[in-house]
């Protein structure tokens, strides 16, 4: 008897996640979860088996931790390939490969591959990635590496794809001491490392400080060159104090002996709240590294900061719950759009969200920068669904003007087939005046990492990669000679009227 069409759709929406990955299922694989804090070595134990391995993948969450594996295997004479959103450095002879989490080939069988980070499948931005490469990585052996919260989750993800887990435990090298006392900014000593959570605050305790010490900075909107130049110089002795947001609480190993928090609350996105006990945890985890120091210390530069710290810090981590977020796959997104018969992208992202229904301890979702860029590249009625997907999912920002008319331009070229020549928003001039100016720069690289990223998807029409790692380049450095130097970064109340008299950049 012949189905009704209601009961396709019913058929349809009822999914088993773990069979959309056939290769990893016809493989018999082992996984393996090395849990630790922060400096137990447990991603060192899991790179050390990756390099024995005949064929390997390291699946990173961040561009600068692809690279770093990247060097790190050439360093042992390994030929390997790296491959992330802005780059695809292709060896030809290559048995492994360093890839960011969102870029793996799920058609790619390997002996060993690492899955770093893995509490990040908590994400609401990006934890899909970590959901679908747990359950689809095609490896005869999976090391995941993470934190104790992600333990449960990760053995509930084992028994529901009926697979072997083994959970290797991983101490902490050297103890984490909670200070007595809050340490005044005017008394700092070498090796510590003051967390904010905005890049403001950042900017504001630089030129407070730089003063007295030699400063070196860290914040999200940073390109991963420049965060890389920062923590060389830091790293290397070249300055005293790091100024940093939570961005250093993954990926960089430094030699950090104090962590000192300036507050203890934050923005999320949503509100600004209390910053929570897995939060301080992964940061703090950074104080004291093997090797260097005996230990490590968490405090604080205020007094109610510091009491709050440690009421905190003495609390048992939260473990990591179900359901776990899943993004709709491109299959998925068509077969929805023959079924409940539309084109737009956001009624189809809605409609997943809700009625989707997944085996196992998972949840449809959908990601709050996709429904924006959805919301854009729906009003182009040219674009086909496939483009508007993939359209959707590139690294753009809605906050940033430069971005935005940078990603409209970027459509409309797509739309027309027609070639699309890097074009800077900005001229740089010798040095910057005040902290807009510099968000600009910043601003600048991430429209050149959108458009790199472009390059892959459409080379035909982005064909400006040379000029635009050139540019990268050239704007990477003027914001590293920026943060090295002495000058005083002003903040400015931007608005349009005086951006032509006040700024040393001129708009393009």
């Amino acid at each position: 008897m012949k189905e009704t069409f209601h009961e396709q759709l019913q058929s349809f929406l009822n999914c088993s996640l773990k069979e959309l990955f056939p290769l990893a299922r016809s493989m018999n694989r082992k996984l393996k979860f090395f849990v630790g804090p922060t400096n137990s070595g447990k991603t060192y134990n899991a790179m050390e088996e990756l390099k024995k391995a005949n064929s390997g993948l390291y699946l990173a969450p961040l561009r600068l931790l692809a690279l770093e594996g990247h060097e790190e295997l050439k360093e042992a004479n390994i030929k390997s390939s790296l491959i992330t959103g802005e780059e695809q450095l292709i060896n030809e002879d290559a048995s492994h490969i360093c890839s960011t989490i969102e870029m793996m080939d799920f058609n790619l069988d390997v002996d060993v591959a690492i899955i770093d980070e893995v509490q990040m499948l908590d994400d609401d931005e990006r934890g899909w990635a970590w959901v679908n490469a747990i359950i689809g990585c095609p490896s005869k052996t999976v090391i995941m590496t993470g934190s104790v919260n992600a333990l449960e989750s990760v053995k509930k993800i084992a028994a529901y794809l009926g697979e072997e887990l083994e959970v290797v435990k991983h101490k902490r090298k050297t103890p984490l001491k909670v200070m007595e006392k809050h340490v005044a900014l005017d008394n700092l000593e070498p090796a510590t490392a003051l967390i904010a959570f905005s890049r403001m605050d950042v900017l504001k305790l630089k030129q407070k400080l730089q003063k007295k010490y030699r400063v070196s900075v860290i914040y999200g909107n940073l390109s991963p060159e420049v965060r890389r130049d920062e923590a060389k110089r830091f790293r290397e002795g070249k300055s005293d104090i790091l100024i940093a947001t939570d961005a250093i609480s993954m990926g960089l190993n430094l030699p950090i002996k104090n962590i000192l928090f300036t507050t203890d609350t934050k923005f999320d996105g949503v509100s600004r709240r209390k910053i929570t006990v897995n939060e301080i945890v992964q940061i703090a985890g950074r104080a004291g590294r093997y090797k260097i120091f005996d230990a490590g210390f968490l405090g604080a530069t205020r007094r109610d900061v510091l009491n709050y710290i440690k009421e905190e810090f003495e609390q048992a981590i939260k473990t990591i719950k179900p359901p776990y977020k899943v993004k709709i796959s491109t299959e998925q997104l068509l077969e929805l759009s023959n079924h409940i018969k539309t084109k737009s992208l956001v009624k189809i992202l809605k409609y997943f969200k809700v009625n989707m229904k997944f085996d196992g301890p998972f949840i449809a979702s959908n990601i709050s920068s996709l429904i924006e860029a959805a919301n854009i590249v729906d009003k182009r009625e040219k674009l086909d669904l496939e483009k508007k997907y993939l359209l959707a999912q590139a690294p753009i920002t809605t906050k940033s003007k430069i971005i935005l008319q940078a990603y409209e331009a970027y459509i409309a070229a797509v739309i027309k087939n027609k070639v699309c020549r890097y074009k800077p928003s900005i001229t740089l001039p010798r040095k910057a005046v005040t902290q807009k100016d510099l968000l600009l720069v910043e601003d600048e690289v991430k429209k050149i990492s959108l458009y790199l990223w472009l390059s892959y998807k459409f080379p035909d029409i982005f064909i400006d990669y040379e000029k635009a790692i050139i540019l990268r380049n050239s704007f990477n450095s003027f914001i590293e000679k920026t943060l090295k130097s002495s000058l005083k970064v002003r903040e400015n109340n931007f608005d349009k009227k005086n951006w032509k008299s006040k700024s040393r950049f001129r708009r393009r």
